[in-house]
């Protein structure tokens, strides 16, 4: 598959590392269980593979040695990280239970030895609190609230790397502010090359550089029921422009 070697080449990915992105790219098109619109291999090769690759442009990503992949769905961004970066250990947490099991077969099948699923909430998994070197979600939700998903889990010095579209000027400051509350800090927002039929991405990054404050993290829902905002920020939960796997 020339799209795929040429992203092989682009992002050094091992030989074996290549085999398990085939096998992951059979399984989205062939397994009518798969939680993801986008199926085709000439697709999915750029909206799921290209598309999670980019998050090795991170410093703190590409060397992480712990990843959680919050909202992980189909096992995107996660099982791509994992089978392109045999050193890095990839836990999906996700908590519908037949992604999970989609994704415990995918694993099986890519032939991974450096990830696994945990079936549960975000803000569920506790064995998960200050375990992680990074944290990555996919048009998951706003960026506030992977901020606070996110900072429980993450060690200091750890990584959040949300991919969105272009985050409207609220959303960002929401973000912000939610960084400032729960001790992390937003540290660059990195545009990659959109690809074919897909938007414009942006990948959204904050270092965890103090711990949680006191009353956190909050009971799992309130995040999204409560979340953290800035001041003069509207009431809108918007997402902006996504692509929805």
């Amino acid at each position: 598959m020339t799209r795929l070697t040429e992203l092989a080449a682009q992002w050094d990915v091992s030989p074996g590392g290549v085999g398990a992105l085939e096998r992951l790219l059979a399984t989205l098109a062939e397994d009518p269980t798969a939680p993801t619109s986008v199926r085709a291999v000439d697709r999915a090769v750029d909206a799921h593979v290209a598309d999670a690759l980019t998050g090795l442009a991170v410093k703190e990503l590409a060397t992480a040695g712990r990843v959680a992949d919050i909202g992980a769905g189909a096992g995107v961004p996660g099982l791509v990280l994992a089978a392109a970066r045999p050193a890095m250990n990839v836990t999906e947490v996700e908590s519908v239970g037949r992604k999970c099991e989609f994704m415990t077969g995918l694993i099986a099948r890519m032939g991974l030895t450096n990830a696994r699923v945990v079936c549960a909430r975000a803000e569920a998994w506790s064995d998960g609190h200050g375990a992680c070197d990074a944290v990555t979600a996919r048009a998951l939700a706003p960026l506030s609230v992977l901020v606070e998903y996110a900072a429980p889990l993450l060690a200091e010095g750890g990584a959040l790397v949300a991919w969105k579209g272009r985050a409207a000027p609220d959303e960002v400051a929401d973000g912000d502010h939610a960084a400032r509350v729960l001790g992390l800090s937003p540290v660059q927002t990195l545009a990659v090359p959109a690809f074919p039929g897909g938007d414009q991405r942006h990948l959204y990054v904050y270092l965890k550089v103090r711990s949680l404050p006191n009353g956190y993290p909050r009971r799992p829902g309130i995040a999204r029921k409560r979340p953290l905002r800035a001041s003069g920020s509207g009431p809108g939960l918007g997402f902006g422009p996504e692509l929805r796997p």
